[in-house]
Order: structure tokens, then C-alpha cells, then sequence
């Protein structure tokens, strides 16, 4: 449910500015009442800005930009950016720039940036945390780039490959420590920072 009214809600109340199903789907793992709202942010990013600056950035401006909306609620935002040595690949969006995305990821290791960021406007609480996965890709022929894309059609997910589907048969290993955080929240992070913030988990 997305509003772009101004709200008055209970100071323990928690928005996701997001409107991803797949952190959506993360955030329900916590069992909390939470609401989600789509953050006005451009995300274009800056000229020489890093992934890992352009993560950083965006998560803090999406959890900002709907705490104006939800002042007494503690608000998450996220981003995530693929670093392929330094440069940010982001949502393909199409077949043709998914293909492009995985022909040059394969064989590498890319690096997902994901940040996540709380803000609580009334305390003036925020922060935000990044967490890093490093992803080594097999390396892929044209034939099963092709056959995973028609079959899961990536096109929503930075660098283009769904990690928690069959994108896993496209990896040969991942590096991380929370595993939620290539899928699109770090959770692990996402409850320090809620806690930090005046939230309650469990």
C-alpha cells in the first residue's frame, strides 16, 4: 500500500519505502506490522560516484524522502548496485541489456552493494549500513545465458540474476555474511538498525 499523504502514526509504527516484493517478502520474515510507501527519488547516478557510494546514497534519499511522509514512523529505505570492477550495473530492464549484464559478469566476481538505511524523523534518528556480497559467476556460454533468461526474466533485479531462483545455477560462489543482503535487504543489519532506531525485534 503506497500513500503520498502526510501521516500520523504510532511512534513504533515501521514503513518500508520500497516498493519491491522482494524486500517486501524479506521484511515479512520479522513478523512486524509494517506498511510500504514509494519513495520520489531520482536515481540516476552522480558522475564518478562509485556502486558502493551510489548504494549508500540512494537507501539514505528513499528512507528521507518518505519519513517526510511518516515522521513518527521508523523508515527503511534500500538500494542495491552490482559493482563490476568499479562501474554500477543496475536493472537491466530489457532482454538485450540483461544479456549484455551476464556476458560481461561471467567468469568475474561482481560485488552487490546493498545498503540499507533508517530514518526516524521525530528523533532524528538516521543511519545507514552497507553490506557487501561477493558473487563469482561460472562462466556462462551465450546458450544458458539465453535459457535462463527466457525461464526467469531478471529483468527487475540489479546485475540479473534472482540468487534466491535459479539464478543460483548461474553462480559458482557467493561471499557474504548475511544472506539475505543479496537478495535485496540485509535483514541482519536491517534489525540493528531498527532496534537502534527504538523498534522491537522479536
Amino acid at each position: 500500500m503506497s500513500d503520498t499523504s502526510i501521516h500520523s502514526t504510532p511512534a513504533t509504527a515501521l514503513v518500508l519505502g520500497s516498493t519491491s516484493r522482494y524486500r517486501r517478502e524479506l521484511l515479512q520474515r520479522l513478523q512486524l506490522p509494517f506498511e510500504t510507501a514509494a519513495p520520489d527519488v531520482d536515481e540516476t547516478p552522480m558522475p564518478g560516484e562509485s556502486p558502493k557510494d551510489l548504494a549508500v546514497r540512494l537507501a539514505l534519499a528513499k528512507a528521507r524522502d518518505v519519513a517526510i511522509r511518516y515522521p513518527d514512523a521508523i523508515v527503511i529505505g534500500s538500494d542495491q548496485v552490482a559493482d563490476l570492477d568499479g562501474m554500477p550495473l543496475g536493472k537491466p530492464l530489457t532482454h538485450e541489456r540483461a544479456t549484455s549484464q551476464l556476458r560481461q559478469m561471467r567468469g568475474r566476481e561482481v560485488i552487490f552493494q546493498t545498503a540499507v538505511a533508517v530514518v526516524r524523523q521525530t528523533t532524528g534518528y538516521e543511519r545507514c549500513e552497507l553490506a557487501q556480497v561477493k558473487v563469482l559467476f561460472r562462466k556462462l556460454t551465450d546458450s544458458e545465458i539465453e535459457r535462463y533468461l527466457r525461464a526467469e526474466q531478471p529483468y527487475d533485479c540489479a546485475g540479473s540474476a534472482k540468487s534466491e531462483g535459479l539464478g543460483i545455477s548461474l553462480l559458482e560462489r557467493i561471499d557474504n555474511d548475511d544472506p539475505t543482503a543479496l537478495v535485496g535487504l540485509p535483514l541482519i543489519r536491517t534489525c540493528q538498525l531498527i532496534r537502534s532506531a527504538g523498534g522491537q525485534i522479536p
